[in-house]
């Protein structure tokens, strides 16, 4: 046991130094118990002011880049725009996905920009956004009777619960036809 921690230490010893400076790992976590998702944006700009504007950090077993610049974000995103596009593939992504044969997981390649083409052109056409302001419209109108049900009777109102509802009911209407909470109590009764 201990030779094979040894040779996976080495291992990723040998692959750091291809990475930029960053915090150093522990074996299994990684850099995981330096961040916290409630505060990581300061967490990540604090580790910045250390290590500079772009560094590394490992997530588990998984390296990760962290580009703190908006002006090194831009030369990333437009020069070298294919080479972070994709997703790293994982088991629930490639399970939820086809094995990556969707939209919004697949890599990007030709396949991909085929999709996205048919996409483009017949489900986010503005022609085909447009016919569906009806169903926008009235969602939104329930949503603001809500709100003012709410306000009306001192009731707190949790936003993020309407706006989600309001955002899931309009997506339903237009694949299937229902409301998502007719549709919810429909299929799962």
């Amino acid at each position: 046991m201990a030779v094979v921690i040894f040779h996976h230490l080495k291992k990723q010893q040998h692959k750091r130094t291809t990475l930029p400076p960053g915090p150093k790992p522990l074996p299994i976590i990684g850099n995981l118990h330096q961040l916290d998702s409630s505060n990581l944006n300061l967490q990540l700009w604090n580790l910045s002011k250390i290590y500079g504007s772009i560094f590394s950090l490992q997530i588990g077993f998984k390296p990760a880049i962290v580009i703190s610049s908006p002006k090194l974000a831009k030369e990333v995103l437009k020069d070298h725009d294919l080479d972070v596009s994709s997703r790293p593939p994982s088991l629930g992504t490639t399970r939820l996905s086809y094995n990556g044969f969707d939209l919004i997981f697949s890599p990007c390649s030709e396949y991909w920009r085929e999709i996205r083409k048919i996409c483009v052109v017949h489900f986010f056409s503005s022609k085909r956004i447009s016919g569906f302001y009806h169903i926008r419209k009235s969602e939104v109108e329930r949503m603001l009777g809500k709100i003012s049900e709410h306000v009306s009777s001192s009731k707190t109102t949790n936003l993020s619960e309407i706006l989600m509802s309001v955002s899931s009911s309009i997506v339903c209407r237009i694949a299937f036809g229902r409301r998502y909470e007719v549709y919810m109590a429909r299929n799962h009764s």
